[in-house]
């Protein structure tokens, strides 16, 4: 029997769905936008990926999610969605970090991978993976400077990948430091997470689930 994961994204601006059939993705929906869209979106997507695949939401085994860190609003819509689905359903619940699946991006045999997100002024969210994407440093919000990662920068190629990559090139000069431009997470990478995950049962409870948020909400006024 297939495994069916309905894969949902939106911890950036990019609002992005997939259906992975034992691992790997069938059909990807996203919206690389630089403005928000899940509200009017997410929905829409998730209903296109299944009739593309010519099945229904009964056929899907599990739904995962992008868990955070990420924008506080377009985490809420992503596990409200993806909660309702479950309860729904009665399908298991699946979290997958955001930094995690991000790194999954980068493809190196060697060095390690810095996948950032872009926070409030010269801060980031960042974690460290080795190039077989074994984590090899949590996920921390920092303050970007000259001295930044130096010490991997040191000892061999660093690949810095996401929105935070644009604040982090003004300040991370150093040879061995390659900078991934225009990538954001996507649903596209979580299909292999989310299976392993579903294969030995880490999954959540539903009822208890909230995002990794990282650091607390912040309203912030809009520009004019």
């Amino acid at each position: 029997m297939s495994t069916y994961i309905l894969n949902i994204e939106t911890a950036t601006t990019n609002c992005s769905v997939s259906l992975s059939k034992d691992g790997k993705t069938i059909v990807l929906k996203e919206d690389y936008d630089k403005s928000y869209s899940h509200a009017e979106r997410l929905h829409v997507y998730i209903d296109a990926v299944l009739k593309e695949a010519h099945i229904t939401q009964e056929h899907i085994d599990a739904i995962a999610v992008s868990k955070g860190p990420g924008s506080y609003t377009g985490l809420r819509i992503g596990v409200s969605a993806a909660k309702g689905l479950c309860f729904a359903l009665d399908k298991p619940l699946i979290a997958i970090p955001t930094l995690q699946a991000l790194a999954q991006q980068v493809h190196c045999d060697d060095g390690v991978i810095v996948a950032m997100l872009d926070a409030r002024r010269m801060e980031v969210y960042s974690a460290i993976f080795n190039s077989d994407h074994d984590q090899l440093r949590e996920t921390q919000a920092q303050v970007l400077n000259e001295q930044s990662f130096k010490d991997d920068l040191e000892k061999g190629k660093v690949y810095f990948i996401g929105n935070g990559v644009e604040k982090s090139k003004t300040l991370i000069v150093h040879p061995n430091a390659i900078f991934i431009d225009g990538k954001l997470p996507s649903a596209n990478e979580m299909g292999v997470l989310a299976y392993n995950k579903y294969k030995i049962s880490d999954t959540e409870d539903v009822a208890y689930f909230e995002p990794y948020y990282l650091k607390d909400f912040v309203a912030l006024k809009p520009k004019s």
